[in-house]
């Protein structure tokens, strides 16, 4: 059983800042890409962002570019989620992933959840207007 424990999740008032942390079972950050999704209430998970080989291989929604930086720190088996300037929008429970493959070509592959084969708990993020 792969657990993933996330941190780092709360309450924070519009343009405020949070970092989110998970912790990976350190052989996975050579062996999968790792990522982010997010899920609002009532609405499907969302993709955020996925890091894969390197700190310059990474990818990023739409939504969140500029605004979130995903890290990792091997030592520490550990992947963060910066998030600055936060919008109320970005309200949702945050989940980390990892099991994706490091050796897909598809330009989709990384921001699909079906890639993902193994999930953190989530944490819940509020941004107050």
């Amino acid at each position: 059983q792969v657990q993933l424990l996330e941190s780092g999740g709360g309450l924070v008032q519009a343009g405020g800042s949070l970092r989110l942390s998970c912790e990976i079972p350190g052989r996975f950050f050579s062996i999968y890409a790792v990522g982010w999704f997010r899920q609002a209430p009532g609405k499907e998970r969302a993709f955020v962002a996925a890091i894969k080989s390197s700190e310059s291989d990474t990818y990023y929604s739409d939504f969140v570019k500029g605004r979130f930086s995903i890290s990792r720190d091997i030592a520490k088996n550990t992947m963060y989620l910066q998030m600055n300037d936060l919008k109320p929008k970005d309200t949702a429970v945050y989940y980390c992933a990892t099991g994706a493959s490091l050796k897909s070509v598809r330009t989709d592959y990384y921001y699909m959840s079906r890639s993902y084969s193994f999930w953190g708990q989530g944490t819940q993020v509020i941004v107050s207007s």
